[in-house]
C-alpha cells in the first residue's frame, strides 16, 4: 500500500495548471499490443507530442475482467506510465449505464468500482464515464431511468471521493435510429445540478453534444446548450465533425468523412465546430483539460490538432472552481 501511494504522489505531483487555470492539453491513447508490452513505445510517442496530460483507454485493455483487477495487466500499465512528467485520466467502460434496467445496476456498479481502482492507481485525476442511454418510451419511463442514473451517480462519486479521483460524466448521442434516447447537454448540466456531489462533474464531448442536437433538429443551439455545461465540465473531449447524421450506407472511412457523416474524431478545424466560440463564450472550471480525441488514421495530424488544442485551452475562460466543488 505504501508504494502504491508513493506511485500516486509522484503522478499526481505533476499537475501545473496553465495561466489561466486550466490543466491543459491531452490526447487520449491507443492500445498497441495486448499484453501492454509495448505501451511504452505509444506514451513515448504522444509525449514528444508536447501534450501535459494523456488518456488511458483501459476499457479495452483487459485489466478488468469479469468485474475484478487482473493484476498482472494493471502491473505493466503502471511500469509502461511510470516516471512521466504527465498527467493522466482514464475512459473506463463505454457499456457502463446507470439508465439500464434496475436489476441489472449492481452489475454496472460492480465494473465501475474494478475500473475506478485502476484509475487510482495508475495516478489518474479524471475518470470519464459515458452518460446513460434509454430505449425510446414514454415519458414516465425516462424520466425513471434518470431518477435511477442519478442515484447511482451519486454512489458512485462516494467511491470516486474515496480514490480521489472527479467522474466526469459525458455528453452522449443516441444514433440516427431513433430507439434510445440520451440527455442534451443542457439536461446532464440539469441532472448534475441535481445530483450536487462534488465528485461529479462532466465530460464534454462536443461532437457528441453536436450529433445529440442535430437529431433533435437543434443544430442552432448547439453554443447555447454547450455554455450550459461548461462550467461543469472538468473534462473535454476535443476532436472535430460536421454534426450530421451517419445515415447513409457508406463504403469507407474517407466516404464518411467526405459527407461529414457521423462522430468523425477529425483533427481540430477539419469540422465545423466553432471553438473560437466556444472558448470566447463558455466558462469552464478551474483544472480544465483539454483532452483530444483523435481517429488512428488522423494521427499524421497529430501535431497540427495538438498545437491548434493549445491555443484553445490557453485563451479559455476558466472560472475558480467547478459549480458544484
Amino acid at each position: 500500500m505504501a508504494a502504491r501511494a508513493a506511485f500516486i504522489r509522484e503522478i499526481k505531483g505533476k499537475s501545473n495548471m496553465l495561466a489561466n487555470g486550466a490543466t491543459g492539453t491531452g490526447i487520449s491513447a491507443h492500445k498497441r499490443a495486448n499484453d501492454l508490452s509495448d505501451f511504452a513505445d505509444e506514451l513515448d510517442m504522444i509525449e514528444g507530442l508536447g501534450v501535459e496530460a494523456i488518456e488511458l483507454p483501459t476499457y479495452d485493455m483487459d485489466i478488468v475482467i469479469g468485474g475484478k483487477i487482473r493484476r498482472q495487466q494493471l502491473e505493466a500499465l503502471k511500469r509502461a506510465c511510470a516516471g512521466r512528467d504527465v498527467v493522466y485520466s482514464v475512459h473506463g467502460p463505454l457499456s457502463i449505464n446507470f439508465m439500464d434496467e434496475a436489476w441489472r445496476l449492481p452489475r454496472h456498479m460492480e465494473v465501475l468500482e474494478a475500473s475506478l481502482e485502476v484509475a487510482a492507481e495508475v495516478g489518474a485525476e479524471h475518470y470519464v464515464i459515458h452518460s446513460g442511454l434509454v430505449p425510446q418510451q414514454q415519458a414516465q419511463g425516462i424520466e425513471a431511468a434518470y431518477e435511477r442514473q442519478r442515484e447511482w451517480l451519486a454512489r458512485a462519486g462516494d467511491v470516486a471521493a474515496r480514490l480521489d479521483l472527479v467522474l466526469c460524466v459525458e455528453t452522449l448521442f443516441a444514433g440516427y435510429e431513433g430507439r434510445a434516447r440520451s440527455a442534451s447537454p443542457a439536461r446532464l448540466a440539469a441532472e448534475l445540478a441535481a445530483i450536487d456531489h462534488p465528485n461529479v462533474l462532466a465530460t464534454l464531448d462536443f461532437s457528441h453534444a453536436y450529433l445529440k442536437l442535430d437529431y433533435d433538429g437543434q443544430r442552432d443551439s448547439f453554443v447555447e446548450e454547450v455554455k450550459a455545461i461548461a462550467p461543469w465540465a472538468r473534462h473535454l473531449h476535443i476532436h472535430d465533425s460536421f454534426g450530421r447524421q451517419d445515415d447513409i450506407w457508406m463504403f469507407t472511412e474517407g466516404e464518411r468523412m467526405a459527407y461529414g457523416h457521423g462522430d468523425l474524431h477529425l483533427p481540430v478545424g477539419w469540422g465545423d465546430i466553432p471553438w473560437d466560440r466556444i472558448v470566447a463564450e463558455c466558462e469552464f472550471p478551474e483544472g480544465v483539460l483539454f483532452n483530444i480525441e483523435l481517429k488512428e488514421r488522423y494521427w499524421y495530424a497529430a501535431q497540427e490538432t495538438v498545437d491548434a488544442t493549445k491555443r484553445l485551452a490557453e485563451t479559455a475562460r476558466v472560472i475558480g472552481r467547478a459549480v458544484a466543488a
